[in-house]
């Protein structure tokens, strides 16, 4: 172990993986636990401080990244190595990271006013318009005069509940809730309460803001949080209402299309396999969002609209079509074609092995991606039944495989 070997070029490295796997896997998959009171701050983002470093080591030539009990990461190792090599580590900064599955809870748990009974739609509204900007790589933070603006015309065309074009109301609750922020402010956020005295402090302040920056973060480079979240804002606020003109105003219209690309397992620097295990980092932190979806409704959820029909996981959809690489995942499959979708992606439909009706889960380890020939003998052939057991027992295998690489200790 040579700590001192390292360089900027090593820590640039581990902040890129950390980057590319989500502050969650990469921990994770280091063994570290979240900083308690040292953080790297590069660019805006801030990095566990003593896990950047132990992962920097094994970008060194013939090195392996340091485990959390092999060095320490205090003011006078870790943190004075970052600073010496002209790094910015921030002491006991405020809490900067909600976890995906803090995020789902939040959105689907927030308090709303409610307009004659119904949850009145000011944060759905304002929350899938920052999700639209974040996806589009839009800045973060805006003028309130733009804000105000955007917010004010979106609550005119989309209410649905009594909502008056006041912007103010679910930007002061967002940021009750941690979701938003108001950086140039210094204080306590009015409550999203009363009309003049709310009106009158935004009016004075015009405050810059916008969504909180993990927040940001994941709803523009993690697809299944953005899936996730879609489901369980439109499950939670928009029943018997047809959400399609609001998510084609924010851009949002293609989002429960949203297709993964084949994943290429590409290897990464010195070997590592970084492309697959951001694969499997993103697919076990996307299963964890659909069962704390079905610990919370239930399997087999239902659109109000149309009793009979379970709603389906766009997210669990999602994580299908990145588990199968493109393939048709029936071991049997001898025709696949070779054609391709508009968007160059492969033919494949997502299909629920066990019906939802009949008591299956909307879960990818219940669920195959397949090609439409064998889609159609899996729902009408006459061999349905005997395919039936055998894509139960692929997707069963083909779900723990992924999770293992996300989770060796699975093994």
């Amino acid at each position: 172990m040579a700590l001192t070997d390292i360089t900027r070029v090593e820590i640039e490295k581990a902040m890129a993986e950390c980057d590319r796997l989500g502050r969650e896997a990469f921990l994770a998959h280091h063994g570290f636990r979240p900083a308690r009171q040292h953080l790297l701050l590069h660019h805006g983002r801030r990095y566990d401080s003593k896990a950047i470093l132990g992962a920097a080591h094994g970008y060194l030539p013939g090195r392996r990244p340091l485990a959390a009990a092999e060095f320490s990461g205090g003011a006078k190792h870790a943190v004075a190595l970052l600073k010496g090599l002209g790094f910015e580590v921030v002491q006991d900064p405020p809490d900067r990271a909600l976890t995906q599955a803090q995020l789902l809870d939040s959105v689907v748990k927030m308090t709303t006013y409610r307009f004659a009974g119904r949850p009145a739609l000011y944060k759905p509204i304002t929350l899938l318009w920052a999700m639209g900007r974040a996806l589009r790589d839009e800045p973060r933070l805006l003028a309130w005069t733009e804000t105000e603006q955007a917010l004010a015309a979106l609550l005119g065309r989309h209410g649905a509940h009594g909502e008056k074009q006041r912007p103010d109301y679910p930007v002061a609750s967002l940021c009750r809730d941690g979701i938003w922020t108001l950086p140039d402010h210094i204080g306590d956020v009015p409550t999203a309460h009363g009309d003049a005295k709310l009106r009158r402090w935004f009016a004075e302040h015009r405050p810059r803001g916008g969504l909180a920056e993990p927040v940001y973060d994941l709803f523009r480079h993690s697809a299944v949080t953005r899936l996730a979240v879609l489901d369980g804002l439109l499950g939670t606020f928009f029943d018997g209402l047809d959400p399609a003109p609001l998510l084609a105003d924010v851009g949002l219209a293609e989002l429960d299309q949203e297709e993964a690309a084949p994943a290429e397992p590409a290897q990464g620097e010195q070997g590592r396999p970084e492309p697959w295990l951001s694969l499997a980092a993103e697919y076990e932190r996307g299963c964890r969002l659909i069962e704390q979806r079905e610990a919370r409704t239930g399997a087999g959820e239902r659109d109000p609209r149309l009793t009979h029909r379970p709603k389906r996981s766009q997210a669990a959809r999602y994580l299908v079509l990145s588990r199968s690489e493109g393939r048709c995942e029936n071991p049997g499959c001898t025709g696949q074609p070779a054609d391709v979708t508009d968007g160059r992606r492969p033919i494949l439909e997502v299909d629920h092995v066990l019906d939802l009706a009949l008591g299956g889960r909307d879960h990818p380890s219940q669920m195959v991606a397949l090609c439409p020939n064998c889609h159609a003998v899996k729902t009408r052939g006459s061999t349905r039944e005997e395919l039936r057991g055998i894509l139960l027992r692929v997707a069963e295998e083909r779900h723990r495989s992924v999770l293992l690489r996300a989770r060796p200790s699975l093994t």
